[in-house]
């Protein structure tokens, strides 16, 4: 498939307003796409070359790619950035760049799917310390070749920003429509593969195809989410519940096959060397084949420690040996998913649950299953006195849904009014603070679109100020007078008084006295709250 055939589909469907037609373009589309192309097809058109399972990563910034496009076109960086704050979207600015570029390939070429996708791996591929000229080499390549309208989304796809209204759910029902099949089936299908590529290549060989779909060890899953709520509300709608404590931890996955055991991060990122200590607890207390779901908290003195201690564990590269004498780290081990050969995600909680305390001989979280009020509630203060956060009620009939945040497992807290939400802009401080952001424009998801709901200023001290400058000054991808943009990519934990009703927002609500908790780094920005969920909450407090 051309690759300009491709980018002039991406242009028509960016034009569209509607799901529906979306949907309809969509499907028309992949149903004629050749065999040897599709998987990639379906992961480019959702701006995503590589599976959430892979290891591969592009980890090109906005700075790289203005460096890139100034080259090609020959004009400066400071040309570059300026044509885009004046066009506030890079892909569309890039697109009018190289129309007039003045670096061009020596020989015609018709940039197929298959040839920049084989770029994208070459990229993820560079290592060592020529990588980054590397990266720069193929980049360059790519733009001299390219047509003005394939630069803009080959731009899209390198920075993860595709902005063509595109998400997993109209993938999913256009692959079904495509090749006549179930959509429920493609959704069972993503949530095993976590790779609708494949999927898509499954769905063209039919629904027996799609049904058969088993998860493989050393291809972790999205992790199951959690949605707040109370006490009374759950037990009156399901009786009888699981009750659990919940941890101020870092979520893990961990595989095990054999005498190998690999431990992934809740966004997916191998950390098995990073945490030795943990991946050799649990490798000693079982004897099979399996997939688990926890989440691991740091201790000291038998009681467990701030959230990011933890994090400078899962982050450590270098100096393991002495990081894991410095702090100890505890598994909290709360579900299965698969056990030696046998995928369990549609297992009902409980059985999951006691297929979880056969296999395994530590590490399983304490559980209480109740439909007394007054027990959970002791339960909970108790799981506070020993200072973890709250609990998780679960239902006992759930099923595993990766990367899902459905009612089935509800989180209690003290302080349940936060959100998380991705920062997408922030305004320049003034006074001793003019050298650093000094207040932050965060968003909410809409499908696969961001929509600012709030901006935070208080809750932050001039260290944590410094900080997040200097991780969000290379991801600048355009300013506007004292506002700057960044590449979407960091998640804040922001605490607020209530919601209100505001048409100074895109999405129609505000929060009231926001305040910065924490930097979320854990949490990749599909794990954000939703407009959806800010919704709720508003009208849960009306019905009140």
């Amino acid at each position: 498939m051309k690759f300009l055939i491709f980018a002039e589909l991406c242009n028509r469907i960016e034009s569209i307003k509607g799901r529906l037609d979306t949907i309809e373009i969509l499907s028309g589309a992949i149903k004629d796409v050749d065999l040897e192309d599709l998987a990639i097809f379906v992961r480019l058109i959702l701006g995503k070359p590589f599976p959430d399972w892979s290891p591969m990563k592009l980890g090109i910034g906005p700075n790289l790619l203005y460096e890139s496009i100034a080259y090609v076109t020959g004009k400066n960086r400071d040309g570059v950035i300026k044509r885009l704050n004046s066009v506030g979207d890079l892909g569309k600015a890039v697109e009018e760049m190289l129309a007039n570029k003045s670096q061009t390939s020596f020989f015609a070429e018709e940039l197929t799917l298959t040839e920049v996708y084989a770029a994208f791996e070459a990229i993820s591929r560079a290592e060592g310390g020529k990588s980054q000229k590397e990266r720069l080499r193929i980049i360059h390549r790519l733009f001299s070749v390219a047509s003005p309208i394939e630069g803009h989304y080959i731009t899209g796809i390198l920075l993860d920003d595709m902005r063509i209204g595109v998400g997993e759910g109209n993938v999913r029902d256009a692959v079904a429509k495509a090749f006549g099949v179930d959509s429920s089936l493609v959704e069972h299908a993503q949530q095993v593969l976590n790779d609708m590529g494949e999927v898509a290549v499954l769905a063209l060989l039919g629904q027996e195809a799609l049904s058969q779909v088993k998860m493989q060890i050393f291809h972790p899953v999205r992790m199951m989410l959690a949605r707040q709520g109370t006490i009374s509300q759950v037990i009156s709608d399901s009786g009888a519940i699981a009750v659990e404590y919940k941890y101020d931890g870092a979520r893990f996955q961990f595989h095990k096959k054999g005498g190998d055991a690999r431990m992934y991060s809740r966004r997916l990122e191998e950390v098995t060397d990073a945490l030795p200590d943990v991946v050799s607890m649990l490798l000693g207390a079982t004897d099979h084949d399996l997939i688990l779901d926890g989440e691991v908290i740091a201790v000291k003195d038998d009681r467990p420690m701030p959230f990011q201690t933890v994090l400078k564990r899962f982050r450590r590269k270098h100096g393991v040996a002495d990081a894991v004498d410095a702090i100890t780290l505890v598994p909290n081990v709360f579900d299965i998913l698969y056990l030696d050969g046998e995928m369990l995600l549609d297992r009902p909680f409980s059985e999951r649950r006691e297929i979880l305390t056969r296999v395994l001989q530590m590490y399983a979280t304490p559980q209480l299953v109740s439909d007394d009020p007054a027990a959970i509630e002791a339960y909970y203060q108790h799981a506070l006195d020993d200072g973890h956060e709250g609990v998780m009620l679960k239902l006992l009939g759930s099923r595993y849904t990766p990367g899902m945040r459905g009612k089935d497992w509800v989180k209690i807290k003290p302080e349940v009014d936060t959100l998380d939400l991705v920062v997408v802009g922030a305004e320049w401080g003034e006074g001793k603070r003019a050298h650093v952001y000094g207040s932050f424009l965060v968003a909410a998801r809409q499908d696969d679109r961001l929509v600012p709901v709030s901006r935070v200023a208080t809750g932050l001290s001039d260290d944590q100020l410094t900080r997040l400058y200097e991780t969000l000054k290379d991801t600048i991808m355009h300013t506007e007078e004292k506002m700057v943009y960044f590449e979407p990519a960091l998640v804040f934990e922001i605490g607020y008084s209530e919601i209100q009703q505001s048409p100074n927002y895109e999405g129609g609500f505000a929060l009231r006295f926001p305040r910065f908790v924490q930097v979320r780094d854990d949490k990749d920005i599909r794990e954000a709250n939703t407009l959806e969920d800010i919704r709720e909450r508003y009208e849960m407090i009306q019905t009140r």
